[in-house]
Order: structure tokens, then sequence, then C-alpha cells
């Protein structure tokens, strides 16, 4: 998937459009969407196309439980057009964004939504609204970094060797285990039990994993667990409305299409963002663990 060329106005018009709007008019489904039920499926796949001939995998896994579920909101009704147009902003190339949805399995069912890799505005948000909200905790965050692992399928990998992005947003820590009996349940597929760590190293082979936490407050509560399984890549956010920003920039960073954290501070503030300084302040740890400062 992934075809189609990105347009930022038709992008602002969609959330322009939900301005005053309940979370509830914009998220309607109270099931999951058969279309989102990840069960069988091979591979979500990013490919290159003629419209987006260097396409880069993106992957937004959102906990969407009760104390996180303003995220998705927030990104469907304000943030997603300044994530695209900051990249743009920056010279990332042809990025292709799918989107996924955590929760527990104690509501219908299902742990896990995933969406398509897309390039335009109205498909990218046609996934992400699609998302039923109806979640609580317990979320197995695990079982999406294995999704993630195992069942997509990059151009971006395996033409260029280059690793796509993975921004997972949450605030609880993840279960030690995943064993072959959830993932056998939930996705169909035959595997051998798999520790957290094991799990992480699987999804690095083709992914840069992030952990966003969504302010300092719930960073000190869970910041020090991720550390130890993400290192820098775990991404304490001054607050959950840096979520895309911070996500764009880190991108930028890591492909190298700005030269340090002056330079996207800079970026940053001429595409008129107010939030560039804690947007920085959010990546400075891991631009300087990499070189990228």
């Amino acid at each position: 998937m992934g075809y189609g060329s990105y347009s930022y106005e038709a992008h602002q018009a969609i959330t322009k459009g939900r301005q005053g709007k309940s979370a509830a008019a914009v998220f309607t489904s109270n099931v999951v969407d058969p279309a989102m039920d990840p069960k069988g499926v091979k591979y979500r796949e990013s490919r290159d196309s003629a419209d987006n001939p260097s396409s880069l995998g993106i992957v937004f896994s959102l906990d969407i439980s009760g104390s996180m579920a303003n995220i998705p909101v927030q990104i469907a009704c304000e943030q997603l057009p300044g994530f695209m147009k900051l990249l743009t902003d920056t010279g990332v190339s042809d990025p292709q964004v799918l989107f996924m949805a955590n929760t527990d399995v104690s509501r219908d069912g299902r742990p896990l939504q995933v969406g398509q890799f897309e390039t335009t505005a109205e498909l990218m948000d046609q996934w992400l609204t699609r998302c039923s909200l109806k979640g609580g905790g317990n979320e197995l965050y695990e079982l999406a970094f294995h999704f993630c692992a195992r069942h997509t399928a990059m151009d971006c990998w395996e033409k260029r060797q280059k690793k796509g992005y993975l921004f997972m947003t949450g605030d609880e820590p993840a279960n030690a285990t995943l064993p072959a009996a959830t993932v056998k349940h939930w996705l169909g597929t035959d595997v051998q039990d798999m520790s957290l760590e094991a799990v992480i190293e699987d999804v690095s082979r083709t992914f840069h994993p992030f952990f966003l936490i969504p302010d300092a407050r719930r960073a000190g509560q869970v910041g020090e667990y991720w550390r130890k399984y993400l290192g820098p890549n775990a991404i304490a956010l001054v607050d959950p409305i840096d979520t895309c920003a911070a996500s764009a920039a880190l991108v930028a960073l890591g492909e190298g299409t700005v030269s340090g954290l002056g330079d996207l501070e800079a970026k940053l503030t001429a595409s008129g963002s107010e939030r560039a300084a804690a947007v920085v302040e959010a990546a400075r740890p891991w631009a300087e663990a990499n070189g990228k400062a």
C-alpha cells in the first residue's frame, strides 16, 4: 500500500472540519473494524511507486486505554497534518504511515487493531478514525512490536536496507514474555515463546522502535523501565500534544535531513510551531546518544 500523493491542504481541511466535535463523533466505532483485525494478515506493505519512489515506512502504535485515549483524538483533530508538513519541510522522502491501536483483551477480545501503510491524507485519516477507542488497561505492547517485526514488508528495508520508524505510545510496562499461545490466538501464526528482550531485538532488525511516554509525571513512573529495554529510544514528552511533532523530529534527525537540534528547532519555529523548545527537549537524549545533537 502507500500509493497516491499527499496534500497538506486536504489534510488541514479534514482536521479543521472536526473542530468542536467530540471524540465519539470522530471515532464512531464501538467494535473493532474487521478490516483492522490482524488475525491472518501475512503482511502490511509499504511499497515504492511512481508517486513515492523512495518510500519510508512509519508506524504509530497507539495505546487507546482510558489514560491515553486523548492522543489519537489529538492526532485526528489537530496534529497529523503538522507531522506530515514537518517531514516535508525537513526533506524526508515519501513517508508512508500505518496506524495501529493497542487495548486490552477484556473488551471485545481483540487487543490489536492494524490499518494499512498510506500516503494520502484521506486514507491515513480513514484508518486512524476506524480505530475503536473502546479500550481498557493491560495493553499487549509486546504483541504490537511482534506484529511490526513479523507482519510488515517495506521497500525501504528490502531494497535499501533503511529501517522504518515505529512510535508506540504508552504509560505502562509491557509483559515480560510474549507466549506462543497469545500469538497463535490473536494473529494465527506459530512461533516460540519470546521474552520482551527478544521481541524488541526482533523488531529492531527492520525498525527504529521508540516508546513515547506522554509527560514527565508518567515518565517518572515507567521511564526507567522502558529505558532498560530501549535505552534513549524511550522518549519522555513534555506534553502529549507533542506526540506527532516529536515523532517527526526523530525521523528527521534519524534520516539526517536536519543537521542537529539547532537546525531542528529553527525548522520547527519556521513552520509556525509554538512547541519547538518542548519537542527539542524530548528529542535531545536520543540525539545526544546517537551523535545527532
